[in-house]
């Protein structure tokens, strides 16, 4: 009895009678459902107003000469800064080894937390004037000139560093097997550095600046080299049979952000017992302009992903590393918001 009088004490609009007003049961419940609804019906009048409705159209992309940024954050558990390097190249013939610019790689340990955060290459870092190349220090007025360890292609070659030697070695498609005889490199810590490093995991992120055409980034161990028209990696000088390659991918984008862009790979994680190869994602990139409802313009990209693994324990052996291949899409995407 309780519950059906305040029910009746809910009725917004009561009989009036002489001298008195009569609520009635019938007319509380009739108020509540009314309620209810107009409170529907403004819900969903301000969510039409605060998002306003989105048209999508297709067109022809016809754009040339353009330049693509590609966004990433990437976390390697078991797979040391020293060892990591990042190349890009495309069908246009452009090619870049090890790049460094725009991009910091933070040392972790095997709980994930950071212990470094550097900006350059694999290996160590450079140190000034080794010693001369016929083993003896400089002169009056003499040129300091390092020496290449027999990868001299003239005699005005020189090798200032660890890294340059390494790289004449590559020219003359020899492998840098012991890099404890070569003086610069014994001098730059190199093989101390990756000792010590030994064990620990990478997070390196940062942006890549390529051209708007086919071609691939990829994330390898060693550095990496072009032999005979062949892209290879120079992984004698790490010494490893075997290298782990779980990854963790917490960020990858093509272009600017926009609202309500999803990116596929963001979060995607590849941890499993038989690690050691080379996983592939071959991506399809679509250019897309997002105009919001001021009017503004935001050229960017959308993308799909398919993912496949090459076991590194089959013949012939495949390069272990992680391995992007994009691609891109003819038509465009427009998104605008209406009034």
């Amino acid at each position: 009895m309780e519950i059906l009088n305040k029910l009746k004490n809910l009725d917004a609009y009561p009989k009036i009678n002489e001298d008195f007003y009569s609520r009635t049961l019938s007319g509380g419940l009739i108020t509540i459902i009314s309620s209810i609804i107009m409170l529907l019906l403004f819900i969903s009048e301000a969510r039409l107003y605060i998002y306003s409705e989105t048209e999508t159209k297709l067109i022809v992309d016809t754009s040339r000469g353009e330049r693509l940024r590609i966004n990433f954050d990437i976390t390697f558990p078991s797979l040391s800064c020293s060892l990591v390097s990042v190349d890009t190249m495309d069908i246009s013939g452009e090619q870049h080894y090890d790049i460094r610019h725009d991009i910091i790689k933070k040392r972790l340990d095997h709980s994930g937390n950071v212990i470094e955060s550097r900006q350059d290459g694999i290996g160590a870092t450079k140190i000034e004037r080794p010693l001369q190349r016929h083993g003896g220090r400089l002169e009056h007025n003499e040129t300091y000139c390092g020496s290449c360890y027999g990868a001299e292609v003239s005699d005005d070659d020189c090798c200032n560093s660890c890294e340059e030697v390494r790289e004449a070695y590559q020219k003359k498609g020899w492998a840098l097997t012991n890099p404890d005889l070569i003086d610069q490199c014994t001098r730059e810590g190199f093989i101390e550095r990756i000792k010590e490093e030994e064990g620990e995991g990478c997070n390196i992120h940062g942006f890549l600046d390529v051209n708007k055409v086919a071609g691939n980034f990829h994330f390898v161990p060693g550095k990496s080299f072009h032999k005979s028209n062949i892209h290879v990696h120079d992984l004698l000088t790490f010494q490893a049979e075997s290298y782990d390659i779980s990854h963790k991918i917490n960020k990858l984008s093509f272009g600017k952000e926009f609202p309500g862009v999803i990116n596929p790979l963001d979060g995607a994680q590849w941890t499993r017992q038989a690690s050691s190869g080379m996983y592939q994602y071959f991506i399809k990139v679509v250019p897309t302009i997002y105009t919001d409802i001021r009017g503004r313009k935001i050229h960017s990209n959308q993308f799909s992903v398919t993912e496949h693994f090459k076991d590194g324990n089959v013949y012939p052996k495949p390069p272990p590393g992680v391995f992007f291949f994009y691609d891109f899409s003819p038509i465009k995407v427009s998104s605008q918001f209406l009034e």
